[in-house]
């Protein structure tokens, strides 16, 4: 008995360990999903061999009804297939009378008692329902069909009766002289004997919460020997000992055992959940393998109707641009959006609100003052050009000379040149081509004697930012010019959002 019970605690103790590190396996799918589970087992045992009556389905006359329990711990690998490590301790018993032996020709009325059997076996499970219905029918129930190959350790008590003698004896293989392993009992000692079982079963189970399953399961085990009741067919004779301790193979077939039993599952695992009619939501927790379908939790992507399209870029349209912002009528530099004055002569110098200033007035008033203000004055001209040309006409020539003697007497100003062109050439050309008329505009500058050129700033923007259409003369002439402002020194960020500066 006492290397049973070391089988069985070790048995209940690898099933513990595995418990605490099963906690945070799951399935790395799509979605986390648990994987791991126990399941506890108990119910009846029944054995099929030479010491059975009708056919091994009724128990003879001195046969109890035995039992068994069990545990496995079952990983999921797919919802389809799984592995589990499965252990059983039990009783075994079977009874016969006219048992003819064809060595003695003797009768014997016999029963055989294996009163605490330990198994353990390795078994895959494929889950028949999802095999044959798919994943929409039968969502919470789980038929598996498990397979497996293990080890099992065993004795045997047999009691019989010589009805030919009228002896009544017994005797067991759990001796001092017993055997090691079926097949061929060595008698080396051993107290149980070792042989190979395959189990095959069938099991139902129900989802009853996101934690616990109930079902029944059956499980028939062929076990790789004839002597589980220490009976090889005719060859045994309790008598005389004869085909009992060497092993002839008889003419019955191995012997076998059913379990059918109750089954209660509990599914490891964090923030167990389960499906609502079918439905899963994955951030409500984490789902287990052994019944939700990993692609079930991916959501359907959504396809919108040409409505819906329509409706979203209606409602994610920006709010129309104001026209005035990027209109500029009287071609002064300044939106007709900001523009206080919007119908200044052409050609006038005008301040940041679009005001016509008179420039000689104000350069008259910084000499007779003989100081510079605190402050500059927001100043915007244009200079325009030919087509395709960047040489400066001489009306221009005469602002920009103003525009020098303005700045060496306000040291804290400086000028920001600003190049555009017309829309009648490519855009890498137009930006070419105005990056040409702010240089000439910013050589002139530097010829005509400003101190300190590192406070001319240059942009150029092609044929992006036009004042007028570029349908008329008139608008073609306009957008063909250089900006000119005149603005403090501590203001460094250029009044365009973007534009090409060197």
């Amino acid at each position: 008995m006492k290397r049973k019970n070391l089988y069985v605690a070790l048995i209940c103790l690898s099933l513990l360990s595995l418990n605490t590190s099963a906690q945070n396996r799951t399935y790395e799918g799509p979605n986390k999903m648990n994987t791991w589970s126990i399941t506890g087992y108990g119910g009846i045992t029944k054995f099929f061999g030479d010491l059975t009556e009708y056919n091994g389905f009724k128990r003879g006359d001195n046969e109890k009804l035995t039992g068994g329990w069990g545990l496995s711990i079952n990983k999921q690998l797919s919802p389809i297939f799984g592995v589990q490590i499965v252990g059983f301790n039990g009783r075994l018993q079977g009874s016969k009378a006219g048992h003819i032996s064809s060595l003695s020709n003797h009768e014997y009325n016999a029963t055989f008692n294996s009163p605490s059997f330990v198994q353990v076996s390795l078994d895959g499970t494929a889950n028949l329902n999802r095999l044959l219905f798919g994943y929409k029918k039968l969502r919470r129930w789980k038929v598996d069909a498990h397979l497996g190959w293990g080890i099992i350790y065993y004795h045997t008590d047999v009691d019989y009766i010589n009805v030919t003698t009228g002896e009544e004896k017994s005797f067991s293989t759990n001796t001092d002289a017993s055997s090691k392993t079926a097949g061929e009992w060595e008698r080396n000692g051993s107290t149980y004997t070792r042989e190979w079982v395959m189990p095959v079963g069938l099991s139902v189970h129900y989802e009853l919460t996101p934690r616990f399953d109930l079902g029944l399961d059956y499980t028939h085990n062929f076990v790789n020997t004839e002597k589980l009741d220490a009976t090889v067919g005719g060859l045994s004779d309790y008598s005389t000992q004869q085909g009992i301790w060497t092993f002839q193979k008889g003419e019955s077939g191995n012997d076998a055992y059913g379990i059918a039993t109750i089954a209660l599952t509990y599914k490891l695992g964090k923030n167990a959940v389960m499906a609502k009619k079918g439905k899963y939501d994955a951030g409500s927790g984490r789902y287990h393998l052994r019944w939700a379908n990993p692609q079930s939790l991916i959501p359907i992507p959504y396809n919108p109707t040409m409505e819906d399209a329509d409706s979203i870029a209606k409602a994610n349209m920006p709010k129309p641009v104001d026209p005035r912002l990027y209109t500029d009528s009287d071609g002064d530099g300044v939106a007709d959006l900001f523009d206080k004055e919007p119908n200044t002569p052409i050609g006038s110098i005008v301040s940041g609100g679009g005001v016509a200033m008179d420039l000689d007035k104000i350069i008259r008033d910084a000499i007779k003052n003989n100081l510079p203000k605190d402050e500059c004055e927001a100043l915007f001209s244009n200079i325009e050009f030919d087509t395709d040309k960047a040489i400066i006409r001489n009306p221009s020539k005469e602002t920009l000379s103003k525009v020098v003697e303005l700045l060496n007497m306000r040291t804290n100003c400086r000028i920001v040149l600003v190049g555009h062109t017309d829309a009648r050439a490519s855009d890498a050309y137009n930006v070419s081509l105005s990056r040409r008329r702010v240089d000439a505009a910013k050589r002139f500058l530097i010829r005509a004697g400003i101190t300190d050129p590192s406070r001319i700033i240059i942009e150029h923007y092609g044929e992006y930012r036009p004042i007028a259409e570029n349908t008329t003369v008139e608008g073609l002439q306009s957008n063909r010019r250089v900006e000119i402002k005149i603005l403090p020194n501590n203001t460094i960020r250029s009044t365009y959002p973007a534009g090409f500066r060197p």
